[in-house]
């Protein structure tokens, strides 16, 4: 199983994204369905592992929390634009609980992550559009906020990598509690 910790966004804030979409040359947008806010990517683990990865998850014990979207971003890796999101306000709760889901994977035998947390929702894949109309893009789109939502649960996903997109399925569901 590929497996990843996630934020599922509700149907408002997912709308409300995809009324960006559109109107960038050379882009493969993210399906609406498939919007979320990564918390840990875990990747390709047995069905032991999965197991250990949700007893871990299932003890952690963190306060529900507010969550916005404000502005947009891009990931670049050796130089090149990989990605287009939308960027996620790093508040204390949300800090709190990525970090608490990295120390119970760690302690689940995981590898600790060696990439910094950088809380965001990937709206597109960018390997071909010209620079300067992304960027003409992003600073159109500067001003794009949602309406704070509260965060009561976090999703262990599994994810199917497909010829098209990929297909991200809900496994559990685990609720914060104040």
């Amino acid at each position: 199983m590929r497996l990843f910790v996630a934020l599922e966004l509700p149907e408002a804030v997912r709308d409300s994204l995809a009324l960006m979409v559109g109107g960038l040359p050379g882009v493969r947008w993210v399906p609406p369905a498939n919007y979320h806010l990564t918390l840990r990517f875990i990747g390709n683990v047995t069905s032991v592992e999965a197991e250990e990865v949700d007893l871990a998850l299932a003890a952690i014990r963190a306060k529900p929390f507010e969550l916005r979207l404000q502005g947009l971003g891009t990931f670049e890796k050796a130089g090149r634009v990989q990605s287009l999101h939308a960027v996620a306000e790093r508040t204390p709760g949300l800090a709190h609980l990525q970090g608490k889901i990295e120390t119970a994977l760690q302690r689940a035998g995981l590898p600790a992550e060696k990439r910094r947390f950088t809380p965001h929702v990937t709206l597109a894949r960018t390997d071909l559009v010209p620079i300067d109309k992304l960027a003409g893009f992003v600073q159109a789109h500067n001003l794009f906020r949602t309406e704070p939502v509260m965060v009561e649960h976090f999703v262990l996903f599994s994810s199917r990598l497909g010829k098209e997109m990929a297909v991200y399925t809900p496994e559990v569901e685990y609720a914060l509690a104040a």
